[in-house]
């Protein structure tokens, strides 16, 4: 297990749709680091259909200056749950993309492990990544001592939301305690809206409901003891998580029928006045509020309270890595390291940068530079759906279901969560 409890700087996300084109610019070469002079690649990214043309504009300035051919894909909106699936049936095949965004923690370990990915070692020398990037982030792409992956944002996970829809419900201020957001989801409800946007279609947008209540009952150091197997899930602090997760859809805290919802959609109801609040990162701001022509001076953003010391959040780390097999590896890693320089990330509008120089502009994201300066330099806990291998947090995503649909209690999903957990360590 990769710890990167000590980033500095966090935000983020991914988003939610389906689509793929078949080309590639990959060879049957073995993995070594000759370039072979193609001048074709492909990168696959999960890049949102808001800002995939910002991406597409940058890659093809690469292009015009390398005299290459880069072709963009997009999966964009199933996040884990479906993009590393897609990823990994196309390398088996023989056809994946010379690069590929990915997540860091275990989702992005398996492709190392599996040597998918190059050891990037060779290029951190070359362009001196590993004095220009967060060196927390740096190791939360390395896997085993295998640097398989260069870091291009940390991500955080915090409350945004409408000031408008606290206002009507008199919620003068965020909460600062559990009780407190509790008392304001009562509020929120009693004005007529909806109090939390989720969505749990694919599982991983509720989960940030979930592990948020595990770190308010269990505590950060027991949460972390959690997810690493190293204390049992069959205890009373998870079944409180349990209880209070099914609490949320009971008192209607979060929407009817969440469980069948596509977070592409439900996470932006905030932005539209159909939720109050929602649970996301600071891409939040470009994506959400200002792509839906709204201004940021209208919506707020908050830590989750917790009523632990530290009070940490949830966060992650993305990046790119470079296929074994790929035709021209010095290109796909001067197409990384193009991809890292400040000036691209701000016209990428990246919030959650993890290269000095490319901090979000408080002018123009003025939400995202706050929480850049405060919650954003505060320790967080890994995200579940990164902690957990793929197999595993498939069942813990179903497991999350049952509870909400009224399927399997609280005690007894803090049971089967302990069995999932039992079988990953062994």
């Amino acid at each position: 297990m990769i710890n990167r409890r000590k980033f500095l700087g966090l935000s983020g996300g991914a988003a939610i749709a389906a689509g793929l084109a078949a080309c590639t610019g990959t060879s049957s070469d073995s993995g070594s680091t000759t370039s072979t002079g193609s001048k074709e690649l492909r990168l696959f990214t999960y890049e949102d259909n808001s800002t995939i043309d910002l991406l597409k504009e940058q890659v093809k300035k690469f292009d015009t200056q390398n005299g290459t051919t880069t072709t963009v894909d997009s999966l964009p909106g199933s996040g884990a749950a479906v993009y590393p699936d897609k990823l990994r049936t196309e390398l088996l095949g023989g056809k994946g993309p010379d690069v590929w965004r990915i997540w860091g923690g275990q989702i992005g370990a398996p492709f190392v492990k599996a040597k998918q990915a190059m050891d990037l070692s060779t290029y951190y020398q070359k362009y001196g990544w590993d004095s220009k990037i967060n060196p927390a982030a740096v190791e939360g792409m390395t896997f085993d001592g295998v640097k398989g992956g260069m870091p291009f944002i940390a991500l955080g996970i915090g409350g945004w939301y409408s000031k408008a829809a606290f206002a009507k419900a008199g919620v003068t201020a965020p909460p600062k305690t559990y009780a407190e957001l509790e008392e304001a989801n009562a509020k929120l409800l009693k004005s007529g809206i909806t109090p939390l946007g989720t969505g749990g279609k694919y599982g991983w947008h509720v989960m940030r409901l979930f592990e948020y209540l595990l770190e308010t009952s269990a505590g950060p150091d027991l949460h972390d003891k959690l997810l690493t197997g190293d204390e049992s899930w069959d205890r009373p602090e998870v079944v409180t998580a349990f209880t209070n997760f099914k609490k949320w859809q009971d008192q209607k805290w979060i929407p009817d029928g969440a469980v069948g919802l596509d977070p592409a959609e439900v996470e932006l109801w905030y932005v539209q006045g159909k939720s109050a609040y929602t649970i996301t990162g600071p891409w939040t701001e470009a994506q959400g509020i200002q792509a839906g022509g709204k201004k940021s001076e209208d919506f707020g953003v908050f830590e989750f309270p917790t009523d632990h010391d530290p009070l940490r959040h949830s966060g992650f780390v993305e990046g790119y890595m470079i296929n074994a097999k790929t035709g021209n590896p010095d290109m796909a890693a001067a197409l990384l390291d193009f991809l890292n320089q400040p000036e691209t990330h701000k016209a990428l509008k990246i919030t959650a940068s993890v290269v000095a120089g490319a901090e979000p502009d408080q002018a123009t994201l003025p939400l995202s530079y706050e929480w850049a300066q405060g919650p954003a330099k505060k320790p967080f806990y890994t995200i579940q759906d990164q902690a957990f291998p793929k197999k595993e947090a498939d069942q813990y995503f179903a497991i999350q279901s049952d509870v909400l649909q009224g399927k399997t209690s609280p005690a007894d999903a803090a049971k089967k969560m302990q069995d999932v957990i039992k079988a990953m360590k062994k």
